[in-house]
């Protein structure tokens, strides 16, 4: 199985390639100035374990809650409230989803 690691990474690549392509200006200026952000990354992906799942926030908000003795992944509710009706798969298939968007959305076959 992969890890959570695996998928954080993943995660914030696509987000940061997303958000380089939509606002160019915006990225290149927090590129050249790190300091003048004060840390605000919109695409940092940070991780939360907890007992039952660990919590996956991209930017400042939560994003997605793994499960930890299976490995699925879901969108959230509200910040630490897992949304079983918004699945994406698990650590193993994290490769056939695109974490780059708003939501992950499956890639074709």
């Amino acid at each position: 199985m992969k890890s959570i690691q695996d998928f954080a990474t993943l995660l914030e690549q696509q987000q940061k390639d997303n958000f380089a392509k939509a606002c160019p200006n915006v990225f290149a200026a927090q590129q050249a100035n790190p300091a003048n952000w004060q840390g605000i990354v919109a695409w940092k992906v940070k991780i939360s374990p907890a007992a039952k799942y660990t919590r996956v926030d991209v930017g400042d908000s939560g994003k997605y809650m793994v499960v930890n003795a299976t490995g699925e992944i879901f969108g959230i509710k509200g910040y630490g409230v897992i949304h079983k009706g918004h699945p994406y798969g698990t650590l193993d298939t994290i490769h056939e989803w695109n974490w780059a968007g708003y939501v992950a959305v499956k890639k074709n076959p």
